[in-house]
């Protein structure tokens, strides 16, 4: 039977060094193939981001005409949405009820989050199973029964009808459990050795640990909360506290083929989601990373 012979001689200089230039070759062309797949996917998102932008700063008579040229560069789109709509109460609207949202969200999934990390009960698996369920049910499908429960209980058309449905999120019971499960329990039995009991040592201890995940779940909830368009459309009929996409909905059937003001109020509307993104993109990446999740 024959045999397979192996090189077991060492490499010479020179073959260590066009081994290590071709493999140093590879790697450049891999990196730069990278770099232009990024580049291609950011022209590809930013084209409809300079569009609009190019559209909310023609008159609204040269938005009919598809070019890029702006030969009257104007900013009466956006004068006409903060002086004769309701731009400001929009954004009060969305701040409030993004912002308790979050608040809501973060100490509801920290609080059943650190039970099922910490406690031991019987069926525990169940509940946190049972929990991680709720992730694959549409939201669509429980608008009937929460519009007849707030109605029943009088909180149609007022914040709480926005902030309440939307404080329960079972991804951030999960995102939060990951975390917790990452903390050493050695510094809960060193709290309780000090005389803190569970709710002191979940405050005191735990969740200044946990402050990327407290992060990441904020920012998280607030984005979702200020997009959030369909619940809120049926909730709240006052304008003066309609949140930003159901204020930019009204917006649109108002004005029709003014693109212009159309373009204008879409882009005022996401400018403070952009501006969190761009301010606590860290703190968005370490919770992720904190809770071992991949892609």
């Amino acid at each position: 039977m024959a045999t397979l012979a192996y090189d077991a001689r060492p490499l010479t200089t020179a073959e260590a060094q066009r081994f290590a230039t071709s493999a140093d070759r590879r790697t450049r062309l891999f990196n730069r193939c990278c770099a232009g797949v990024l580049v291609a996917f950011a022209i590809l998102w930013l084209v409809p981001l300079a569009w609009a932008l190019d559209t909310a700063l023609k008159p609204n008579g040269d938005t009919t005409n598809p070019t890029w040229a702006i030969t009257h560069p104007t900013l009466g789109s956006f004068r006409t949405l903060l002086a004769e709509g309701d731009m400001v109460s929009w954004y009060a609207a969305s701040f409030i009820t993004s912002a308790l949202t979050a608040a809501g969200t973060v100490l509801t999934a920290s609080l059943a989050a650190y039970a099922l990390s910490r406690l031991r009960f019987r069926f525990r698996w169940l509940v946190f199973w049972a929990i991680l369920i709720g992730i694959m049910i549409p939201s669509q499908v429980l608008i009937v029964p929460r519009f007849r429960e707030l109605g029943n209980v009088n909180l149609l058309n007022t914040y709480w009808a926005v902030i309440l449905p939307q404080i329960p999120i079972a991804i951030a019971v999960f995102v939060f459990k990951q975390f917790f499960d990452g903390i050493p329990k050695d510094l809960d039995e060193a709290a309780r050795i000090d005389g803190a009991g569970f709710f002191r040592t979940y405050r005191q201890v735990v969740m200044p640990l946990a402050r990327p995940a407290v992060s990441a779940v904020t920012i998280f909830s607030f984005v979702w909360t200020w997009n959030d368009l369909l619940w809120p459309l049926l909730a709240l009929s006052n304008p003066k506290i309609m949140t930003i996409p159901v204020g930019l909905a009204t917006v649109q059937g108002t004005y029709g083929i003014r693109y212009a003001d159309t373009m204008a109020s879409a882009i005022l509307g996401a400018l403070p989601l952009v501006l969190v993104f761009l301010l606590f993109q860290r703190r968005i990446v370490e919770g992720i990373a904190g809770t071992g999740l991949k892609g």
